[in-house]
């Protein structure tokens, strides 16, 4: 079985830090776009084991999102 999850990555002075939209308590950084993404991964796949070895319930994937742009000089 798959599931689809929506990774979120800010750029910081450090590097990068990388979380799941959908699992928020997955989250991780590195020092590369590249680091992080595996990092992540890796982080993922650790928290897919925790959670079946203590019976949880994973998180539902597969959230959509779509990107809004907003003229922010002509709000209000």
């Amino acid at each position: 079985m798959f599931m689809n999850y929506t990774a979120k990555y800010t750029k910081l002075n450090s590097g990068y830090m990388g979380q799941l939209i959908e699992w928020p308590e997955v989250i991780t950084e590195g020092k590369t776009f590249e680091d992080c993404r595996d990092s992540l991964k890796d982080a993922l796949h650790e928290m897919i084991i925790a959670y079946k070895q203590t019976g949880q319930e994973l998180p539902v994937g597969g959230e959509l999102f779509e990107p809004m742009t907003v003229e922010i000089d002509n709000v209000g």
